[in-house]
């Protein structure tokens, strides 16, 4: 009889154990977040089973400071949470009760991307998940300038954009959406952004010359239309300034050689003597 109900004991314990197995579900794809705004990490047990009575921790893989969130003991507990996440996550404790333990992340910045881990710990199991976060940085559109002409009469632009993350594609398309190709490149990174700048020489008229910034998800674009009229407008405007320059440069050399020539003034013991070199009388004291 005792062996009997030592068995049954046994049967019912390996019974409760395997009703209480579980998988985590993470993401199998990347999640992307974009800086600034709040993104959903995924996490969730199959079969949906009630987790509310279980530990469940979420932290950083490969960082020495990595707890990003602690649930235990039907609370969350952040004590030993890492710095960076402070007041920037949060669990939904009544989608606990359908094994849902995604985790909201707000504000989310570049140093955010990563991979993640969801541990999930019941009594008598535990299993985890692994999700990646990229995070992208949208900048400021792209700025096209007019730099002026070459002697062939051809037209320089340059197009800059900068705060994109991770490093963004710059290109020139004509109008029919053909990309045209940079004549000189520049990439800065500053703290965790990147500026991108690009020149380009343009020859032909009455065409729209576009620049775009592009990621993965996001692309910002500015056009600038080269019309015979504009090109006229800023060769006169370039050929006044240097006009306007020369002109100024002869008048001041004018007006010194001038005042040379005319107007001598002369301290003779602590007396001011005016001579006027085109008469020949005495000086005026």
């Amino acid at each position: 009889m005792k062996f009997i109900c030592f068995t049954l004991l046994i049967i019912c314990r390996i019974t409760d154990s395997r009703a209480e197995q579980y998988e985590v579900v993470g993401a199998v794809d990347p999640v992307f977040a974009v800086a600034g705004e709040d993104v959903i990490l995924p996490c969730l047990v199959e079969p949906n089973i009630n987790v509310v009575d279980m530990r469940v921790e979420w932290f950083r893989l490969n960082l020495e400071d990595s707890q990003v969130h602690l649930y235990d003991d039907h609370v969350d507990k952040n004590t030993d949470q890492s710095q960076s996440y402070r007041k920037r996550t949060k669990l939904n404790h009544q989608e606990l009760q359908r094994g849902n333990a995604s985790l909201k992340l707000s504000s989310v910045q570049v140093f955010d991307e990563g991979l993640y881990k969801c541990f999930i710990q019941s009594k008598s199991w535990s299993d985890d998940a692994t999700v990646n976060v990229s995070v992208e940085a949208v900048g400021r559109p792209p700025v096209i300038t007019v730099d002026g002409f070459d002697h062939s009469g051809g037209l320089h632009l340059q197009c800059e954009s900068e705060g994109w993350y991770p490093e963004p594609v710059l290109e020139w398309l004509n109008s029919e959406g053909v990309s045209l190709s940079s004549e000189t490149t520049e990439t800065h990174r500053n703290s965790d952004r990147f500026s991108v700048k690009h020149t380009i020489t343009v020859h032909h008229r009455d065409d729209k010359i576009h620049c775009r910034v592009k990621l993965r998800h996001h692309e910002l674009e500015t056009l600038i239309i080269t019309t015979s009229k504009r090109f006229s407008s800023w060769r006169t405007l370039i050929i006044l300034i240097s006009v306007f320059a020369v002109l100024s440069v002869i008048a001041g050399i004018l007006i010194a050689v001038f005042a040379q020539k005319y107007r001598v003034l002369v301290l003779v013991n602590g007396s001011s003597i005016v001579f006027d070199v085109r008469r020949t009388a005495t000086p005026q004291l």
